[in-house]
């Protein structure tokens, strides 16, 4: 089977490299506005070919992209909305089973992108060179720039991973690009019957996760002194939302950078620590598809100030992220990982192992 992975390439340019990098980025997000507007205008539409039959020219001349560029523009804008329709219809369904009252308002107007990241084609708009450098097209021709990255990730380039698309994007505090590049791996099919236990592992907020086997084993990730710093940074960012000032939009962006790479590190470390200390194994993770509408909670002024910040904790903390590290991580050290949903007739305090083992073959 395959497997995709990231590779993150720090790239160095010169002060016109960087500029025309900049441009490149900038044309491409007004590209994207622009198309998701005329979308809209046009019924929402998410054909892919027929917005670009529409608005092709409309990329060529009035931002100066490059073919593949303006190919990728529509592409991308059409997968938005077929997302977005998506979740309408899930709505739907949810509200029509009672599941919940409130209803998806994601397509009332047209979706709007923000961040000025810039999608690349391999061999067409981005080629890697020979002594760690990329070559990358921009609105003014390629420009070739060093880089450099993790050292698994680079020899795993240079070796043999397939390469596909990647990504230009802009650390604007640090005033940085990088290149996020796709990495298709060759990693064995996982056979069930081949791995040694059986693992179940359940996230929340006291703990941010707590891993058990079948032989009474758990192991224990606190999240007391990670969640204080969230609750720091939550707290910060409320006074700074209040304030309104440009300088304060600035902080606001270098907390929210630094409150990612909070959650992401420890989602990496906590991933790293289950897979390394249950190898071959099968992993059940508990299923929180529709858990905020399955949570009966008191929300809005009928909450008090106790329930508001203990739905924030709820809502705040990456377990989706802790979920997909989890999965690649498995399957790249042998395991093999599952969701897994708890029987309604059952307890929630009861082991989620209880429940992976009487679904697994």
């Amino acid at each position: 089977m395959k497997q995709l992975i990231t590779a993150k390439l720090k790239l160095h340019p010169e002060a016109v490299q960087f500029q025309a990098l900049r441009r490149a980025q900038l044309a491409y997000r007004d590209g994207l506005n622009a198309v998701s507007r005329y979308a809209f205008a046009h019924g929402k539409m998410s054909n892919q070919q027929a917005l670009q039959r529409a608005c092709y020219e409309q990329m060529r001349t009035e931002f100066g992209l490059p073919a593949q560029m303006a190919c990728n523009v529509p592409r991308q804008v059409g997968a938005t909305y077929k997302t977005l329709w998506t979740k309408v219809k899930a709505n739907a369904a949810a509200r029509n089973a009672g599941h919940t009252k409130k209803r998806y308002k994601g397509l009332d107007q047209p979706p709007k992108y923000v961040s000025p990241t810039l999608t690349y084609n391999y061999h067409r708009d981005f080629s890697l060179k020979v002594e760690q450098r990329v070559s990358i097209l921009t609105l003014d021709g390629r420009v070739i720039l060093p880089y450099t990255g993790y050292a698994r990730h680079v020899a795993l380039m240079r070796q043999s991973a397939q390469i596909g698309a990647a990504k230009l994007w802009y650390d604007k505090p640090c005033k940085q690009f990088y290149l996020l590049v796709s990495l298709e791996l060759e990693v064995a099919d996982p056979m069930p019957q081949a791995h040694q236990g059986i693992v179940g592992v359940d996230v929340g907020q006291r703990y941010l996760a707590v891993a058990t086997d079948t032989q009474n084993k758990t192991t224990f990730f606190p999240g007391k002194e990670v969640r204080a710093k969230a609750d720091h940074y939550a707290r910060l960012r409320k006074r700074l939302q209040q304030k309104g000032t440009r300088s304060a939009t600035r902080r606001l962006i270098v907390i929210a950078g630094r409150e990612r790479r909070l959650k992401q590190d420890r989602d990496h470390l906590i991933s790293r620590r289950i897979v390394d200390a249950y190898p071959h194994s099968l992993i059940g993770l508990e299923d929180l598809t529709h858990i905020r509408e399955r949570t009966r909670r008191k929300r809005g002024k009928r909450a008090s100030a106790k329930q508001r910040r203990a739905n924030r904790h709820a809502s705040a903390w990456a377990f989706s992220e802790l979920h997909s590290y989890l999965a690649y991580k498995a399957v790249l050290a042998g395991s093999m990982e599952g969701k897994v949903a708890r029987p309604p007739h059952e307890p929630g305090v009861s082991p989620l192992w209880i429940h992976v083992a009487r679904q697994s073959p």
